[in-house]
């Protein structure tokens, strides 16, 4: 390998391993089947997990409970580090950022109304549905 070749393998890194070293996936094979699904694109194309990434290039993933993420690469980590560390390796959009929020709140919201039991409530979940009506909220 020449010293060239050596360079451009600093600047590249597979499309799965960048995902799993930036923490969006716990394993690296859960990365490589997210990539396969189709729930990671890269600058708006299907790829395939070993297809190699560059700074600068745009990610857009599907991850759970159906939020979107648009990323930017920024750098090209050389280990799966700390959180902070991750963080510092993509650029997140504006748009992204107020998607997750809203999705966020959306899921507290609708969670906060669900009756905990199936069937006939029990006794916490009458105080709940009771705190609820009194704060005028209607339920489900």
């Amino acid at each position: 390998m020449t010293r060239a070749d050596e360079d451009d393998d600093a600047d590249r890194l597979r499309i799965d391993r960048w995902l799993w070293c930036a923490r969006f996936f716990k394993s690296r094979s859960a990365a490589a089947e997210a990539v396969r699904g189709g729930h990671v694109r890269l600058n708006g194309q299907r790829v395939k997990p070993a297809h190699a990434v560059k700074i600068g290039d745009a990610l857009q993933l599907t991850l759970a409970h159906g939020v979107e993420r648009d990323v930017a690469i920024a750098m090209i980590p050389k280990r799966r580090g700390p959180a902070p560390e991750a963080a510092a390796t993509y650029v997140e959009t504006a748009e992204s950022i107020e998607r997750r929020r809203k999705a966020a709140e959306e899921r507290a919201a609708h969670a906060a109304y669900v009756p905990p039991t199936v069937g006939r409530p029990d006794k916490r979940t009458r105080r709940l549905m009771l705190r609820a009506r009194q704060r005028g909220i209607s339920e489900p």
